[in-house]
């Protein structure tokens, strides 16, 4: 398992009975996590301390139970050298995977010893944490990600972390129709990062369901990478997706470049037991 464990500014304290217990720098947020089925809890009296908690709705959806009336609508955490906007949101997220750090490092250490431009597309984007660690090695990105409102949030830590005066291009779009796009413009990338849905919706309404989309999109994003292409990160959230599916499709689509495929679950830590929480999996190509 890969573990996101160079934090300072976001640790997972405990987790248990279907939730976790996290605290963002100086912010203690209960959230729900279907990982976590024990039932024991390891530091019961720090649950207690918790500024606010999401509580899940019966027909689905829910909302956010605020303790501490002097909690921040919104804050700032820092990772290594890079800074990001945090806010409770809609359907217990905060704007930030932080188990996403690992495969941060890997791809940062990539592109910084490829001593060449490189130009990343970035699907699914979010808010754009693998879009700034990868502005902050020293690459272009190109971000797409079918919602506006993230992709405006995706702008914020760029700018956070100070890094407004790199190359990267926001796009809000389909990502199906877009890399299809970038082909017939016949735009190339050296790596491709990607992080879909089990289940989304494009700005127009186009259907994304992971287990019939994924593979074709792969394919395609086959048609766009560059004659040396860096590095191919998928991460996925979607059950039953193993690891080991992501390293066929990897090794499969990106066969005819040679280079290694390794695919892990990826975890955090937790400081009350020193075990590890399964946080999905990631699968890796690279060139070497």
């Amino acid at each position: 398992m890969w573990l996101a464990n160079e934090w300072n500014d976001y640790k997972l304290k405990d987790c248990a009975d279907g939730e976790k217990l996290e605290m963002w720098k100086s912010i203690m947020l209960c959230r729900p996590d279907p990982q976590a089925i024990w039932r024991e809890k390891a530091a019961p009296e720090l649950w207690k301390k918790a500024d606010a908690r999401y509580l899940r709705s019966n027909t689905g959806g829910g909302r956010w139970q605020f303790f501490n009336k002097k909690m921040p609508e919104k804050w700032t955490v820092n990772y290594k050298d890079l800074t990001f906007n945090i806010k409770p949101m809609g359907f217990k997220h905060t704007g930030l995977f932080p188990e996403q750090a690992v495969n941060w490092d890997w791809f940062s250490a990539l592109i910084k010893n490829s001593g060449r431009p490189i130009r990343i597309l970035n699907l699914f984007a979010y808010t754009g944490g693998a879009t700034v660690a990868a502005l902050a090695s020293g690459a272009e990105v190109v971000h797409v990600d079918a919602s506006k409102g993230m992709v405006t949030w995706a702008k914020e830590n760029v700018i956070s972390s100070g890094l407004g005066d790199r190359f990267v291009r926001f796009i809000v779009d389909d990502v199906k129709k877009f890399v299809q796009r970038e082909f017939r413009r016949g735009r190339e990338y050296d790596a491709i990062i990607m992080d879909p849905p089990s289940y989304g919706r494009g700005p127009g309404g186009e259907v994304w369901r992971i287990e019939d989309e994924l593979y074709p999109l792969i394919e395609d994003c086959m048609k766009i990478m560059s004659d040396d292409p860096l590095f191919f990160l998928i991460s996925s959230y979607t059950t039953g997706l193993q690891p080991a599916v992501l390293s066929y499709m990897l090794g499969t689509a990106l066969k005819k470049f040679g280079g290694h495929v390794h695919s892990e679950e990826i975890g955090l830590p937790v400081s009350a037991t020193g075990l590890v929480l399964p946080c999905g999996a990631s699968g890796r190509w690279e060139r070497k």
